[in-house]
C-alpha cells in the first residue's frame, strides 16, 4: 500500500530503489567485572578492535578517489586521529586494567562520559565532536564483535538502494556512494550538517528529518526518494513512477542546458557582471573550477596538507602544491588561506592545542599560526615563492582584530627579506585579506579594512557564532537559518564597509553555492561570490534570471524583517 513519508530536503533530487535499513547502534554490553587473569587477554582483543578500525579508515582513504576523496578526506583524517587520541586510549586501558571493564563496556562508558562532556557545552564546534565519538566508538565496537561473530555486518553497497538510517557519516556516504548508493533518507539531522552538504556535492538526494522512517520501512521495500517535494513514497503508484520517470528526462536535459554555460559571462538580467570563483582543496578541485568557467579561485584550504601528515610539510612541499594550484588555474587569480587548524581540525604534527576547556574560542586559525611563528614563516615563504608563477591573494582566517593582520603582514615583510637575500624571484606585490567569521571582526570590520586589501565572509562558522545554533541540531532548524536578520544585517555591515573603502568582499560560505540564497546575496550587494566548482553552473544560471537593481532597491525592506520568516517571504515576493 501507498505510504507518503515526510521530511526536510537537504539535497535536491529524486531516485527509485530499494530500502536499505541500517538501524542505530546498539551496545551490547557484557557487564560481568574482568577476572584478574582475564584483563591482558581483554586489552588485546580491545587493541585488535582499534587497530581494525584505524586499518578501516586507511582502506577507505585508498579506495576514495575524485570528487569522494576531495570531500570526505577531512572527516576520515579527523577519526583517525581520534583513535589515536592519548586520552581516549589511556582512558580505555585504565577501565580494563583498574576497573576490571570488559572491551564493549570500557568502549560504552568512555562513549557516555565523552558524549556528556559535549553535550553540557554550549558551543557548536565542541557539540559537533559528539558526532565524531559516537562514530569512531561504533566502528571499534563493530570491529570487536566481529572477532566474536562469525556474520560480519555490513552496511550494504548493493547497487540500486537507498539508505534508511537514524543518521550517516560522511566517511559512510562517500563510500557507499561509491557503490551505487542512489540516496539518503534518515530520521534525524539537518539539511546544513556535513553529510547533506557532502550529498549536495555528490549530487546525491537527501531527506532528513523523516522521523518515522525506520520504524514504517522494511529492506527491500521500493521507494521512491523525492527530495525535490521533501518526501518519501513507500510502494509508489504507476502515476507517481510515471512523474518520477517525466523528472528523469527533465533533469537531463536540464543537465544538457547547464552544461552550455561553462563558458558564458556571469551577469544578471539588467546586464551586471559578477564574478564565480571556486573553493578548491586538491588538483581536480582546480581540473573542475576551469571547465565550469570559474574567474578564479576564491578559497584554496591549505590544511590538508597539515592533516595528511605525520609530521610537518616541508617548505618545498607547500611550495609545488601552491605553484601547482597557481599553474593550474592558468593566470586566474588564486587566493590561499592560511593555515586553518584548531577547534574541528586537529592536525597530526600536534600543533593544535590539547586540552583546552573551548577549544573552538581557543587558539585556533590565524592564533595558532602565530602562537609557531617558524611554522607559519615555512607556510609564508611557500606561498610567496608560489605567487611568481600568477597572481596569489592570501587570506588569513579567524581574524578577530587588526593586531593580527598587522602581525601577518610584518612576518611576510620579514620572509621576503629572507628569500631576497637568497636570490629567489618574488611577486611585486601580494594582497592580504582577513576571512569575517569572527562577530567581533564583522562588527569593527572598517578597523580592519584599514590593514586588509580585501575581506572574504565565512558564513558557515560566522552564522554559529551570531547565532549560538549547531548548523548539524536539527533541534535548532528554526534558528539556524542564513535568511536570520541579524545575519542579513551583519552581511549588510561587511559588504557596504567593503564598497566603501573600494575593497573587494567575497562570500566563501555554504550559502554562496546555493541557489536558494542568491537573490538574497545579491540584493545585499554582494558580487563576488565563492563555492564548489560544482554549484558554479548552477549559481550562473540563477543569476542570469535576476535583476541586480531591483533586488537592490529592496534591499532596505529585507533588513527592516524582524523575523527570517518576514525575509523568506519578502524574497519570494521578489524572485516571482
Amino acid at each position: 500500500m501507498r505510504h507518503l513519508l515526510p521530511g526536510t530536503q537537504a539535497s535536491r533530487g529524486m531516485a527509485l530503489g530499494r530500502a536499505r535499513l541500517v538501524q542505530p547502534s546498539r551496545y551490547a554490553v557484557d557487564t560481568r567485572p574482568l577476572a584478574e587473569d582475564e584483563i591482558e587477554g581483554e586489552l588485546e582483543h580491545l587493541h585488535r578492535a582499534l587497530d581494525t578500525a584505524r586499518q578501516e579508515l586507511r582502506e577507505l582513504r585508498g579506495k576514495l578517489h575524485g570528487a569522494l576523496a576531495r570531500e570526505v578526506n577531512e572527516f576520515i583524517d579527523a577519526h583517525s586521529l581520534l583513535l589515536d587520541d592519548a586520552e581516549l586510549l589511556r582512558g580505555l586501558d585504565d577501565l580494563v586494567r583498574i576497573g576490571h571493564y570488559r572491551a564493549g563496556a570500557a568502549l560504552k562508558k568512555q562513549r557516555d562520559k565523552l558524549a556528556a562532556v559535549f553535550e553540557a557545552m554550549d558551543d557548536p564546534y565542541l557539540r559537533s565532536r559528539k558526532e565524531d565519538i559516537d562514530q569512531v566508538i561504533a566502528r571499534v565496537v563493530s570491529a570487536l564483535q566481529r572477532q566474536t561473530s562469525v556474520e560480519e555486518r555490513k552496511l550494504a553497497a548493493r547497487v540500486g538502494e537507498i539508505l534508511v538510517a537514524d543518521t550517516i557519516a560522511p566517511a559512510d556516504m562517500a563510500q557507499l556512494a561509491g557503490n551505487g548508493l542512489l540516496g539518503v533518507v534518515t530520521s534525524s539531522g539537518s539539511a546544513y550538517s556535513h553529510s547533506a552538504i557532502l550529498a549536495r556535492s555528490l549530487g546525491l538526494p537527501m531527506l532528513v528529518g523523516a522521523r518515522d522512517a525506520l520504524a514504517l520501512l522494511h529492506d527491500d521495500d521500493l521507494i521512491l526518494l523525492d527530495a525535490e517535494r521533501g518526501e518519501a513514497i513507500v510502494h509508489p503508484t504507476a502515476q507517481d513512477l510515471a512523474r518520477y520517470r517525466a523528472w528523469q528526462r527533465e533533469a537531463a536535459a536540464e543537465g544538457r542546458r547547464l552544461a552550455t554555460l561553462a563558458n558564458a559571462p556571469t551577469r544578471t538580467r539588467d546586464g551586471m557582471d559578477v564574478r564565480l570563483l571556486a573553493n578548491a582543496e586538491t588538483p581536480a578541485d582546480v581540473a573542475l573550477a576551469r571547465a565550469r568557467g570559474a574567474d578564479g579561485v576564491g578559497l584554496y584550504r591549505t590544511e590538508f596538507l597539515f592533516l595528511r601528515h605525520k609530521g610537518l610539510p616541508s617548505e618545498d612541499e607547500q611550495f609545488i602544491a601552491y605553484r601547482d594550484l597557481v599553474l593550474g588555474m592558468g593566470g586566474l587569480p588564486v587566493t590561499i588561506r592560511t593555515l586553518d587548524l584548531g577547534a574541528d581540525k586537529a592536525d597530526a604534527a600536534g600543533l593544535v592545542l590539547r586540552g583546552e576547556d573551548n577549544p573552538a574560542l581557543g587558539v585556533r586559525g590565524v592564533r595558532l599560526s602565530l602562537r609557531y611563528p617558524a611554522v607559519f614563516t615555512t607556510q609564508i615563504r611557500a606561498i610567496l615563492r608560489a605567487a611568481c608563477y600568477g597572481p596569489v591573494r592570501v587570506l588569513v582566517p579567524m581574524v578577530t582584530q587588526p593586531d593580527e593582520l598587522i602581525a601577518v603582514r610584518t612576518l611576510f615583510k620579514l620572509a621576503r627579506q629572507d628569500l631576497k637575500r637568497e636570490s629567489i624571484d618574488l611577486p611585486e606585490k601580494l594582497p592580504l585579506g582577513a576571512m569575517i567569521e569572527v562577530p567581533a571582526a564583522a562588527i569593527n570590520v572598517r578597523a580592519l579594512l584599514e590593514h586588509a586589501d580585501f575581506l572574504a565572509i565565512g558564513t558557515n562558522d560566522l552564522a554559529q557564532y551570531v547565532l549560538a545554533a549547531d548548523r548539524g541540531n536539527d533541534a535548532l532548524d528554526n534558528i539556524y537559518t542564513p535568511l536570520q536578520p541579524a545575519m542579513l544585517r551583519l552581511l549588510s555591515h561587511v559588504i557596504g564597509a567593503g564598497r566603501r573603502a573600494k575593497k573587494p568582499v567575497s562570500l566563501c560560505g555554504e550559502i554562496g553555492g546555493d541557489v536558494n540564497f542568491t537573490a538574497m546575496l545579491l540584493a545585499l550587494g554582494l558580487n563576488e561570490f565563492s563555492m564548489h566548482p560544482s554549484q558554479l553552473l548552477q549559481v550562473r544560471d540563477r543569476l542570469a534570471a535576476l535583476d541586480h537593481a531591483t533586488l537592490r532597491g529592496h534591499a532596505t525592506r529585507l533588513l527592516r524583517a524582524v523575523t527570517h520568516e518576514q525575509v523568506a517571504s519578502l524574497l519570494a515576493q521578489l524572485e516571482a
